[in-house]
């Protein structure tokens, strides 16, 4: 019972606070959109994480913008990005993607900013239990936490991959079936046009027989 309340109060503790935001949003055409995100230590932790789910070529351009308009990150046509920088200057960091680059494709992003407002506290003592203990036990919560982060990671890869096979299928899908109608259209066409010089060859030999 002992060991069960230190873990808990162990793993309360090693936590960071961390106000994260996680957004899918859409997109359109030409648009630009930026989202912010409030750092109020000075030295915290940004983590900033991105995918194109769907639409067009999997593609997005990207900037991290600081306080005085600093630029932190840029890229263009990425299809995703995981970031961790520190935010030296305290204010109001702006994340945008823009899809200037094309004219009619609507992309699906999925999105994540997390900052870290204060350092990892300090892990107190209890009664009953040895250091050596409490060390083993701060070890084995960090390196769960470690693959928890991991896992959330792989997790995040694999649902990207699974959406962008998707849409590509999709597409497919599509595609075959309007090359179907086209084909299909284009037979009763050529069946109509045959029909057509049949009767008019018909019709000019009994002209010339008459």
């Amino acid at each position: 019972m002992k060991l069960t309340t230190i873990s808990a109060s162990l793993l309360a503790i090693a936590s960071p606070l961390v106000s994260a935001t996680a957004l899918t949003y859409k997109l359109g055409a030409n648009e630009k959109a930026c989202f912010y995100s409030n750092v109020e230590h000075k030295a915290a932790k940004v983590a900033f994480y991105f995918a194109v789910q769907a639409g067009g070529s999997f593609d997005v351009d990207y900037e991290v913008v600081g306080p005085g308009d600093k630029i932190i990150l840029d890229g263009q046509k990425e299809r995703q990005g995981d970031f961790v920088f520190t935010a030296n200057d305290p204010g109001e960091y702006k994340f945008c993607f823009n899809n200037q680059m094309s004219t009619f494709a609507e992309k699906f992003v999925d999105f994540e900013i997390a900052v870290e407002n204060e350092e990892r506290a300090s892990i107190p003592s209890k009664q009953g239990t040895s250091p050596e203990q409490t060390s083993a036990l701060e070890e084995s919560i960090f390196k769960l936490s470690g693959q928890l982060s991991t896992i959330t990671r792989n997790q995040k890869y694999f649902r990207t991959r699974e959406n962008r096979n998707f849409s590509t299928v999709r597409s497919t899908e599509r595609r075959i079936f309007n090359f179907s109608v086209i084909e299909s259209l284009m037979m009763v066409c050529m069946a109509g046009l045959q029909v057509f010089i049949v009767r008019f060859f018909f019709q000019g030999a009994r002209k010339g027989y008459v």
